[in-house]
């Protein structure tokens, strides 16, 4: 059951994603962001019902047709947080240890250098872990307007 649950919530991660992909390259930049959830996701911004609800359908089709590259995005906050946890663990480490006169500047180049490594983890970790891009039994179910700014993208398995 549990493993169900994330499997759907990875599934949904990588449709949010396509969604915006999709979103952005018809209608340029926008201020929004997502949520993914068991039964569909969360866009939360100014984002017009019909533009959203045709990216929505746009990211579906072409993650079942295969191009899996829409699930993993540099938006994702995913990378913010390999970044955080990389940047705190160098930091930490480097002010744990070693002598007190060059402990702060070592610090931030050790931060630095996590964060660089960080980019490539961060995309990794979305294609193998928060994300699942294989949605041939998912379908679109509906758009509910929420609050002003946020809608749920409902979907359902088919099988």
């Amino acid at each position: 059951m549990l493993r169900g649950w994330i499997d759907a919530v990875r599934r949904n991660h990588a449709l949010e994603h396509a969604t915006v992909a999709v979103f952005l390259a018809r209608y340029g930049p926008t201020r929004m962001a997502g949520r993914a959830s068991g039964d569909g996701f969360f866009i939360l911004g100014d984002v017009p019902d019909d533009a959203l609800r045709t990216s929505v359908e746009e990211g579906l089709r072409r993650l079942q047709s295969g191009e899996a590259s829409l699930a993993v995005s540099p938006l994702c906050g995913t990378n913010i947080a390999v970044s955080g946890l990389l940047a705190a663990t160098a930091a930490t480490a480097v002010l744990s240890s070693g002598s007190t006169r060059s402990r702060f500047g070592n610090a931030v180049t050790a931060s630095m250098l996590a964060v660089i490594v960080a980019q490539p983890l961060g995309r990794l970790i979305q294609q193998h872990v928060t994300t699942r891009p294989d949605l041939d039994h998912v379908e679109f179910v509906d758009i509910r307007t929420l609050l002003p700014g946020v809608r749920k993208v409902r979907t359902r398995v088919t099988r």
